[in-house]
C-alpha cells in the first residue's frame, strides 16, 4: 500500500465545511478503526473485479471484456460485498448505518462519474472508484447538497458531483493500491504462453502461470481464470507429479502460498510475501559465497537465493510443512 501521507495530502484543500462536518468524522474514524490500511477494503474491489470476470468459468482477465449490463452491475456488488465484509447495518434512507449514521455507496469506474440519486442529499455518501488497468483505487466520504452537484435532469433524475466541488471529499483513501491483475499486465508474449487453448488444459496453464511470473503476488482470481476449473486451488498444492509445486521443482521453481511457514520464506529472500489467498514463485539457486550480499533464505536443510535473469537455478527444495495461514483459511 502506498503511505498514509499521500491519501493526506490529497485532504490538504479539504473545505473547512467538511472538517466540522462531526458524523462524517464520526464515520471516517470508525472506518479506519476497522480497516486502518485500506486492505480489507482493497480485497473487497479485488474479489468483487474477479467475481465480474468469473475467469473460472469464462477466462477472462479483461474489465473491457465485460458486457455493459454486468459493468452496471459492479456497483451493486461494491455496495453488497462491503457490506459483507464489514457488517455494517441496513440504512433506513441509504444503503449502510455505520456508526448509527446513515450513509449511501457508491461506486464508479470512472474516477468522478458517480451517480448519486435525489434520496443521498442530505446523508453522506462513501464514495468509491477503483481501476484494474491502473492497479489504484479510492474512497472518499462526502455530504451530499444539492450546490455541489451536476445534472439532475436525466432520466433517473441521478446526480454527480461536480469537479471545482470535489475538495468537499474526505478522502480515506486516495490513489492507493489495488491488488494487480497479473494476467492483465503481463506482455501479450507471455500471456499466450500461459493461457493454452483447449479444454483439460487447467493443470498445464497453471503451469505456464508459475513458471513465467516470479516475484509478484499472484491472486488467487488469476489461479481460477488460468485453470478455469472447480478445484483450482489443488492445481498448485504438493500431489501427484502434474501438480505446479512437485511438476515445477526439478526447474528450480517455489511457489510460496499464505502460511505463516511460506511467509517467513518469503521474507528471508526479501521478495514479496503473499497475503491471503496469494502465492509467490521464484526461482532459486543454492547460496555461493559469491551470493553473500542477497537475502537468503534456510529451506529444507540448506540456505537459497533468489536466481537473478541468465543465471543458473538449482533444483528447487521442498518447501516447510504447510501451517495455519495468515487468513481465515489455509488454502494454499
Amino acid at each position: 500500500m502506498l503511505p498514509i501521507d499521500v491519501t493526506a495530502a490529497h485532504n490538504i484543500a479539504l473545505d473547512e465545511a467538511v472538517r466540522r462536518d462531526a458524523e462524517l468524522m464520526i464515520v471516517r474514524d470508525h472506518l479506519l478503526q476497522l480497516d486502518p490500511d485500506g486492505q480489507r477494503f482493497a480485497a473487497v474491489l479485488r474479489n468483487t473485479i474477479d467475481q465480474l470476470l468469473n475467469g473460472e468459468a469464462t477466462g477472462r482477465y479483461d474489465w473491457n471484456t465485460l458486457f455493459k449490463t454486468e459493468k452496471t452491475h459492479a456497483g451493486t456488488l461494491v455496495e453488497i460485498n462491503l457490506q459483507r465484509e464489514f457488517t455494517f447495518e441496513d440504512g433506513d434512507a441509504t444503503d449502510y448505518r455505520i456508526a448509527g449514521i446513515e450513509v449511501d455507496c457508491k461506486y464508479s469506474q470512472r474516477f468522478g462519474t458517480w451517480m448519486i440519486p435525489p434520496e443521498a442529499l442530505g446523508h453522506l455518501c462513501l464514495l468509491v472508484w477503483a481501476d484494474d488497468r491502473l492497479s489504484q483505487w479510492s474512497a472518499g466520504l462526502m455530504r451530499i447538497k444539492r450546490e455541489w452537484l451536476n445534472g439532475g435532469t436525466n432520466r433517473d433524475m441521478k446526480f454527480t458531483v461536480k469537479a471545482i466541488h470535489r475538495d468537499k471529499i474526505f478522502w480515506l483513501w486516495k490513489d492507493v493500491e489495488l491488488p494487480e491483475n497479473v494476467l492483465l499486465h503481463l506482455d501479450e508474449e507471455t500471456r499466450a504462453r500461459i493461457l493454452i487453448p483447449g479444454k483439460n488444459k487447467g493443470q498445464a496453464r497453471v503451469r505456464q502461470l508459475f513458471r513465467f511470473v516470479h516475484g509478484k503476488r499472484i491472486g488467487r482470481g488469476v489461479v481460477r481464470t488460468a485453470a478455469q476449473q472447480l478445484d483450482y486451488m489443488a492445481r498448485v498444492r504438493e500431489g501427484d507429479k502434474g501438480r505446479a509445486r512437485p511438476a515445477l521443482r526439478p526447474e528450480g521453481i517455489i511457489i510460496l502460498g499464505d502460511y505463516h511457514s511460506h511467509q517467513a520464506v518469503a521474507r528471508a529472500l526479501g521478495g514479496p510475501v503473499p497475503g491471503e489467498g496469494e502465492f509467490v514463485a521464484h526461482r532459486v539457486a543454492r547460496a555461493q559465497p559469491e551470493h553473500h550480499d542477497r537475502p537468503h533464505a534456510f529451506i529444507d536443510g540448506d540456505y537459497w537465493v533468489i536466481a537473478r535473469p541468465g543465471e543458473d537455478a538449482d533444483p528447487a527444495p521442498r518447501l516447510p510443512e504447510a501451517q495455519e495461514s495468515r487468513g481465515r483459511t489455509a488454502s494454499t
